[in-house]
């Protein structure tokens, strides 16, 4: 039996990715018409899925992006938004709205290849971010046991969620490809022995976008 559900959504495709700037507080414009496109596709498909199983709550992140991926899909689903800024990405200090390229060569790689280190002045380390945010999202967890919960969500989170769920030491190299537009889906099973444990149903899914990338190709 399927108890709690969560579904993950990343924002679609944003200014600041295509520019290749690191998209914090100070940076991110929000998405662009691609990104649109992306949301407008996995809203619909989420729809669908809604009216057989309706979902109870969506989450979104503080970042415009996220906001504007949440607001096409609570349209489609007629469902309120909440934001909490506890799921926001990782802090980026003085690397916001610097471009990705010059943060990774100043820093020696990217915030994961030197995870107890923060890769800018003022910015988290990334053992730490997955720890806060780790923590939070077992708490919502906890809170939404035996829902079907909905989040718009940046890359970062997704990856926490993994962590979290498939017990992945800090500090692993491991690490994993979320598209913009993509969904992510955990199921919580508990067995007729009572047994529970969370399963991965769906992981990087961009179905959906297959016509969009088509259409983009031509």
């Amino acid at each position: 039996m399927i108890t709690t559900e969560l579904v993950f959504v990343r924002h679609g495709e944003a200014q600041c990715n295509v520019n290749g700037l690191v998209g914090g507080p100070r940076t991110c414009t929000g998405l662009t018409n691609r990104g649109y496109a992306q949301v407008e596709r996995v809203a619909h498909r989420l729809a669908a899925e809604h009216r057989d199983r309706p979902f109870d709550t969506l989450y979104t992140e503080p970042r415009i992006r996220l906001r504007q991926t949440a607001e096409i899909i609570s349209q489609a689903l007629q469902l309120p938004i909440s934001t909490d800024d506890r799921l926001d990405g990782p802090v980026h200090g003085a690397a916001d709205g610097q471009p990705w390229t010059k943060v990774k060569t100043t820093a020696d790689g990217g915030p994961h290849a030197h995870p107890d280190k923060p890769w800018a002045a003022g910015s988290d380390t990334w053992d730490g971010y997955l720890k806060r945010a780790g923590h939070f999202l077992q708490k919502l967890i906890n809170q939404h046991e035996g829902e079907r919960v909905l989040f718009t969500a940046h890359g970062e989170t997704v990856i926490v969620a993994h962590t979290l769920l498939l017990g992945i030491p800090l500090g692993s190299p491991a690490g994993f490809t979320i598209s913009h537009g993509s969904l992510t889906h955990w199921q919580h099973h508990l067995n007729r022995l009572g047994q529970r444990r969370w399963i991965l149903d769906r992981h990087n899914d961009t179905e959906h976008l297959a016509a969009l990338e088509q259409e983009a190709a031509s």
